[in-house]
């Protein structure tokens, strides 16, 4: 019995864990009357116009309210008090880790009568100080960002904002160092945190992020251990209206500008193939005759997989048995510097001062160091013989290791 009350006692802490979570926004503000006087106990609702779902509160006795914890999305804002005509405000964008000032103004008359705003939140912000941007995955997919080599980055949502760059663990906030930043899906901490990085093992589908919301500076405290900026996404949620999307971003090396200088036929354009695909359904949890989830229970799924074929332009070369062994004789002539040789026996470099023949490639044994006297011009030089290899050969590159 004290395990199962141990183990509900955890849930418990869980979920208020979870629910304490700073991945959704808040709207705050004052109910006041004509004359600027403060109404208190004005029952408030906020009702999601995609979801359905509703957030209650009342004013305080100083006419003060606060509606915290809601997902992000777009709400209608109502109050009914007697005495009063309704107030009803529409079109309130709510985004990832915001607060949002909303006072309501309202007018004496019959309650049956209704005041209707139509107007988003204002873009001024005096509830905190922090200074953060929001950036919706709409956004993202209309502006040629997100494409690149492998899967789609969600993190380059950072590009869209003044003071930073990079991609992934390598961003740089306001000139902070790369590797400093936080990453919160939901709310829950998902950095990597051996390499501070973005991500660990996966990146989350571009579609299936709702919006980011990137903190640069003055961030509460409750978003700690980050210097260089915070990342706060929020995931895609169903709404009432069963909703899907599929898509495919294709890339070939047909569509590709040819490289400067490197026209064809004489150049074959490298292959650079890839197919980006995938699709994503959200919608209420509906099973007739048994649930009904609309207005309260939704799902979400996106899938997206990355098919990429390139052409490997690297050059590796593999050593032989004899350069394994020591013996590098077999280089030796070859004009590998395209540079020092001789145009009438490509395969020599000219001549010492003692009359023999410079082959390319051949090293020599600085303990044979003298000086002779040049038959051609009777001048005295400092000449070095060959290493020799196990068979007598003059050695290029190395010296043989098989010593007899």
């Amino acid at each position: 019995m004290r395990s199962i009350c141990c183990t509900f006692a955890c849930l418990l802490l869980i979920c208020f864990g979870a629910y304490a979570q700073s991945d959704r926004g808040t709207i705050t503000g004052t109910v006041a009357d004509a004359a600027g006087a403060m109404v208190p106990n004005a029952p408030i609702e906020a009702k999601n116009t995609q979801t359905g779902a509703m957030y209650q509160t009342v004013s305080s006795a100083t006419g003060n309210y606060t509606l915290a914890q809601l997902p992000a999305g777009v709400y209608q804002l109502s109050v009914k008090v007697s005495g009063f005509k309704q107030y009803m405000r529409t079109g309130i964008t709510v985004l990832v880790a915001q607060t949002l000032r909303i006072d309501i103004p309202l007018e004496v008359g019959n309650i049956s009568e209704t005041v209707t705003v139509s107007a988003d939140a204002p873009l001024l912000k005096t509830e905190s100080g922090e200074l953060s941007h929001n950036v919706t995955t709409d956004r993202m997919d209309d502006l040629p960002m997100l494409s690149a080599i492998g899967m789609r980055d969600p993190f380059t949502a950072v590009n869209l904002i003044p003071g930073t760059g990079g991609t992934t663990g390598s961003m740089r906030v306001n000139g902070m160092p790369g590797y400093t930043m936080s990453l919160r899906i939901d709310g829950q901490d998902a950095t990597q945190n051996i390499w501070t990085l973005a991500y660990g093992m996966s990146i989350p589908s571009v579609d299936s992020i709702e919006e980011t919301a990137v903190q640069t500076s003055n961030y509460a405290a409750e978003f700690g251990q980050a210097g260089g900026g915070i990342l706060n996404m929020t995931m895609r949620s169903g709404t009432n209206r069963l909703h899907g999307r599929a898509f495919e971003y294709f890339r070939n090396e047909a569509l590709d500008a040819e490289p400067p200088y490197k026209k064809s036929p004489q150049y074959d354009k490298p292959r650079d193939r890839q197919h980006d695909f995938g699709f994503n359904l959200g919608g209420p949890v509906y099973l007739p005759k048994i649930y009904d989830g609309r207005d309260k229970t939704f799902f979400f799924y996106s899938f997206e997989q990355n098919r990429l074929k390139m052409t490997n332009t690297a050059l590796y070369t593999l050593p032989t048995k004899a350069f394994q062994n020591g013996d590098f004789s077999a280089l030796l002539g070859n004009v590998m510097s395209g540079v020092c040789f001789d145009p009438t026996n490509p395969a020599t470099c000219g001549i010492d001062p003692a009359g023999r023949a410079l082959r390319d490639g051949t090293i020599y044994n600085p303990s044979t160091t003298r000086t002779v006297t040049s038959p051609i011009n009777g001048k005295q030089y400092s000449i070095r013989d060959p290493f020799m290899g196990c068979d007598g050969k003059t050695l290029t590159r190395s010296v043989c290791l098989r010593f007899p």
